[in-house]
Order: C-alpha cells, then sequence, then structure tokens
C-alpha cells in the first residue's frame, strides 16, 4: 500500500493546516484527548540490581505514533515499528493492512530497568501513547490491526500487565472499560524501514501533525521525570 494511503481525510489535511497556523479547532479528532494522568500500577517487578536490558511489546493504533512516543522516554534505548499476532510470511504492511493476517501494528521497546520499570513503560503506553477503550481502531485508523494489545515477554509482564488493567477498569480511571487485550508468545517481525522514525523524519505531516505530536507534548506534560527531548532513532542505532 502506498504510504500516502496512510493520510488521513481531507478534512483533517485542512485541519493540519489550520493547526499549523496556529487556529484552534474543534470537533476534530486529536492525540491530546484521551491523554489523562492515571494511578500507577500497585503490581511492578521488584528491583533486581542483575538486571539487564528488558524488552516491553505494545499495540496501539498505528505504530508510528506509539514508537514515536516511546522514543522520547527516558530510559528507553529502542524502540521499532513491526507486526505481532500473525506469521513472518505476512508480516508486510501492504498485506496487515486487509485485516487478515491476525497482526497488530506493534512496537518493540528496549528499556533499561534500572532507569524505568515495566510497570512504568505501561503506565505510559495506558496514560499517553493511545486510548485503551478503542476496539479494534485508534482515530481515524479502524481495523483489527490497530487493536490494544500488550505481548508479554515473559511470565512476570503478563501478571504484571493483567493485574494493571484489572486495577484500572476497577476504579474506572477511563470513561469506558479498557479492552486491552493480553497475547503472549507472540513473534515481533520489524516493519519496513521507511515506517521507522516516521513522525521524527515527518513532523509536519499532516496524520502527525493531527493524532501523534499532540501525545509527545502529553508526555513531556504528565511525566516530566521520563521525557527527554532527543529520540532514540532507529536511524542512529548501530546496524550489524
Amino acid at each position: 500500500m502506498p504510504l500516502a494511503s496512510r493520510l488521513v481525510c481531507p478534512a483533517s489535511i485542512f485541519a493540519a493546516l489550520l493547526l499549523g497556523a496556529g487556529i484552534a479547532l474543534r470537533g476534530f479528532p486529536s492525540g491530546a484527548e484521551s491523554a489523562r494522568l492515571i494511578p500507577p500500577p500497585m503490581l511492578d517487578e521488584p528491583a533486581n540490581p542483575q538486571a539487564t536490558a528488558e524488552v516491553a511489546i505494545l499495540a496501539g493504533g498505528c505504530f508510528w505514533g506509539v514508537q514515536g512516543v516511546f522514543q522520547h522516554v527516558a530510559g528507553v534505548t529502542s524502540a521499532i515499528s513491526g507486526y505481532t499476532g500473525g506469521t513472518a510470511n505476512t508480516a508486510h504492511y501492504g498485506v496487515v493492512s486487509t485485516t487478515t493476517t491476525g497482526h497488530a501494528e506493534s512496537v518493540r521497546v528496549v528499556f533499561d530497568p534500572h532507569l524505568i520499570s515495566y510497570g512504568r513503560i505501561l503506565r505510559i503506553y495506558f496514560s499517553v501513547a493511545h486510548d485503551p477503550t478503542e476496539l479494534n481502531r485508534q482515530g481515524p485508523d479502524v481495523g483489527s490491526q490497530y487493536r490494544s494489545a500488550i505481548s508479554p515477554t515473559n511470565p512476570e509482564q503478563a501478571r504484571i500487565a493483567e493485574a494493571y488493567i484489572a486495577q484500572l477498569n476497577q476504579v474506572h480511571v477511563f470513561d469506558a472499560p479498557i479492552v486491552t487485550k493480553v497475547e503472549p508468545d507472540q513473534d515481533f517481525y520489524p516493519a519496513e524501514d521507511y515506517h521507522q522514525d516516521f513522525l521524527a523524519r515527518n513532523p509536519r505531516y499532516a496524520y502527525i501533525l493531527i493524532n501523534d505530536l499532540p501525545k509527545i507534548e502529553n508526555l513531556r506534560r504528565l511525566f516530566p521525570d521520563y521525557y527527554r527531548a532527543t529520540p532514540a532513532l532507529v536511524a542512529a542505532a548501530p546496524r550489524n
């Protein structure tokens, strides 16, 4: 599918132009709408002085914005856009977009557990990166590939994620139930190169302006202790 297909409807393009001119809008969806500072998880990983780099795999709509958010999180060393939930032979954007592969657009987040915990990663995911109450969609994007899903990489992560979802639902943090699914034992397949660092490389793209840049601002505003201005770009990472 051509990259231009990601661009939202003409009304949203018009909205982006107005936003770029500093004109406030009402009635247009924005990544800022659902952001809120939610309670921290009651269950989190215990401190482990021997811990090394840890991996979290998160799906929450278009991977451009989710990747962009976590690239700006202090303690994250890598955030790569990709696919989970399907097989290797269908992990290609044009095929995933047909909604027939079982894949979700996901981001593989590598973080230093000495600087940020898995529970804090999930708190940012639920607070800023996406709206966990939207079923099989995020904003203008509709389809099962845009579902809200966590793919734990070990049993402890699964336990923390399930407990946190139950905790947030119990206290009704959101106006609707959380629909995020915990999907363990999922392989991750990196997305095409042109999807990597998309937010950082295209900050004036209409879709990014409306849906994703507000998420970065919300991260800075709600989590100042975990925000960093310089993102951890895939392009800057060493290649084997």
